[in-house]
């Protein structure tokens, strides 16, 4: 691929925060609740990278052509999550069972309930490397690259404002968000490294 750097990439991680941090450098995102991938795209070539370093393309065939076909950069990194949604809500469920062996059956699950991409950081444009680049400004090119994305590939929201965050706690549990991320906005992208602070919904059973 024709790429700075190729696949695989640890992705970056996030520590366990027990209530929502503050700060004016703090971005905020919603938590997806679904697969972590990273999407290397090269023109018509697409490989698709799981949290642990695997390939996913095989158990999201239509995600390949879907990526194709999104207006995104015709060479970039991005970092995001596959997720599938049922209803009104996200469904962790179906994603699990598209890790199965068999080709049929795979095929099957995609058309029964296609998944989606939501992108939320932005690690390689065309010969450019942004792994270096403040969190700040890669969201910012994340914003102008995905400026005109088409579904299902989504771009994640994210603010700087703790009390919307706060919301989007609240809000989104009832529709599967796992829920928020806070990301210092100078820092650049870490793989592997826990630079991330995540407050997570603590669910009982």
């Amino acid at each position: 691929m024709q790429l700075p750097f190729q696949p695989p990439v640890a992705p970056m991680l996030a520590k366990l925060s027990t209530e929502m941090p503050s700060g004016e450098n703090l971005i905020y995102e919603p938590k997806w609740d679904g697969f972590r991938a990273l999407v290397f795209k090269s023109g018509d070539d697409i490989y698709i990278q799981s949290r642990d370093e695997k390939p996913l393309c095989r158990y999201f065939p239509e995600l390949e052509v879907s990526l194709r076909a999104a207006a995104l950069p015709a060479r970039c990194v991005l970092d995001g999550e596959i997720v599938i949604v049922t209803g009104d809500r996200l469904d962790f469920e179906a994603l699990l069972l598209r890790i199965h062996p068999a080709v049929s059956r795979v095929k099957m699950l995609a058309e029964e309930k296609p998944s989606a991409f939501v992108a939320w950081d932005l690690l390689a444009l065309g010969d450019e490397d942004l792994r270096a680049v403040p969190q700040g400004e890669r969201r910012k090119r994340l914003e102008v690259e995905l400026a005109n994305v088409v579904p299902p590939v989504y771009l994640t929201p994210a603010t700087r404002d703790r009390e919307v965050a706060k919301r989007w706690f609240d809000e989104f549990e009832g529709a599967g968000l796992d829920g928020v991320i806070a990301k210092p906005d100078s820092i650049g992208y870490q793989p592997g490294k826990r630079a991330m602070l995540k407050i997570k919904h603590q669910r009982t059973a």
